[in-house]
């Protein structure tokens, strides 16, 4: 089995794979255009999830299907003791149903929403699946591929929490990527988590001058608001917290039946979001009964109701881990400065479960994600050495026989 990063850049199958994605780049070009321009608004990701299995089959994958969930999955078998890496992509957008997909390209730049997030790295599989193949590369454990829903917003990462924990796959799995995001010096290996609340306070209302003096929900509100304001986070490790939106009421001469407030608390440690957790639902009680005794509730009491509307896990992987020392070492034989960041995405599953995970960017360079201007680049260049690393990677992951 080849070992050593030296070994597996050097092996005349690895610099056959590099000739084939080069070869590759225009069709995966193409296909970046092909996928951004089918929608994949949140939870509603079936037509470009059928259009995915489609292309996974003609990339030569085995047992291509939909799970239970929606997740597009594909094995490439290796020769070993049945373990699994996973290289995962996400086939949702954070764009609503009717937002215009359609790609414009200047030169080697491509502009539409969704285009780079996470689109390209949709197709970047592909091209990497068929140059794996094409090449000859064996590994020791399967690889499996994936093209996961739910990954944005109060998506909940729902698609890899699927398959990690009730999928046909999940007590194989032995380590995984999520190519998401560009950028290939940046390397996610501490996973942000989160928890998120729509709170719903409730209430008599009545007429805001003739029922004057009645209990009032949008005050339990504010003072949720102003307590969170004043919240204690620590820098370190990072914690933060937003009330997000909020609505409610009726009418401008009417005190509220009832209103209600999102809101999205953060940490890259999981005691401390336990802890602020505890506190802002400690505000909410807090609030409800100041408001209770201040106010005529002879019609009835204000109430409160926070139903978690989002729950992202936060960890880290193992100090010294070997499988994240390999993906940096991949990056940087690409003359790539890899530097590590923690954030929010399909790697806070397997991390929570003790599976070591990376994310990596799936190459080339662009900007305003999330936004109706996003863009990338698809300049060979640049875009091919990120894939290159993210194959080295794959390969030192999975374990690259001679």
């Amino acid at each position: 089995m080849t070992s050593t990063m030296s070994e597996i850049l050097d092996h005349p199958a690895f610099r056959k794979a590099q000739d084939l994605l080069r070869a590759d780049h225009d069709r995966m070009v193409g296909e970046i255009i092909t996928l951004t321009e089918i929608p994949a608004p949140p939870f509603a990701e079936e037509r470009r999830a059928a259009a995915y299995l489609d292309m996974m089959r003609d990339a030569g994958l085995e047992d291509v299907q939909l799970d239970g969930i929606g997740n597009v999955t594909g094995l490439m078998p290796g020769s070993g003791n049945g373990g699994i890496i996973v290289v995962a992509a996400h086939l949702d957008t954070v764009f609503p149903e009717g937002t215009d997909v359609t790609v414009r390209r200047e030169g080697t730049r491509l502009m539409a929403p969704g285009v780079g997030d996470d689109t390209r790295a949709l197709a970047v599989n592909l091209s990497l699946i068929r140059s794996i193949r094409a090449a000859g590369l064996r590994t020791r454990s399967d690889i499996l591929f994936v093209g996961d829903v739910g990954e944005e917003g109060k998506g909940d990462l729902r698609g890899i929490r699927h398959l990690l924990t009730e999928g046909a796959y999940r007590e194989r799995v032995e380590g995984f990527f999520t190519v998401d995001g560009l950028e290939s010096d940046a390397l996610t290996s501490e996973a942000v988590g989160s928890y998120r609340y729509r709170v719903t306070f409730s209430g008599p209302g009545g007429h805001s001058y003739m029922a004057f003096g009645t209990v009032n929900p949008m005050h339990a509100l504010a003072a949720v608001v102003t307590g969170l304001s004043q919240l204690d986070v620590p820098a370190e490790p990072k914690t933060t917290y937003a009330a997000a939106t909020l609505g409610g009421g009726t009418s401008i001469n009417a005190i509220p039946n009832e209103v209600w407030l999102e809101v999205d608390l953060r940490s890259v440690s999981q005691a401390e979001l336990d802890r602020i957790d505890a506190a802002f639902h400690q505000m909410i009680s807090t609030a409800v009964e100041a408001e209770n005794r201040r106010g005529n509730a002879e019609n009835g009491k204000i109430t409160a109701h926070a139903e978690r509307i989002g729950n992202r896990p936060a960890g880290r992987n193992a100090d010294g881990s070997p499988f994240v020392a390999s993906a940096a070492e991949a990056v940087a034989a690409f003359g790539f400065t890899p530097r590590f960041d923690a954030s929010s995405t399909d790697a806070n599953i397997p991390i929570s479960l003790g599976i070591p995970a990376v994310r990596i960017g799936s190459g080339g360079t662009g900007g305003r994600a999330h936004s109706l201007d996003e863009w990338i680049d698809v300049e060979p260049e640049l875009s091919l050495r990120g894939i290159y690393a993210i194959l080295a990677a794959i390969l030192a992951a999975a374990g690259m026989e001679d």
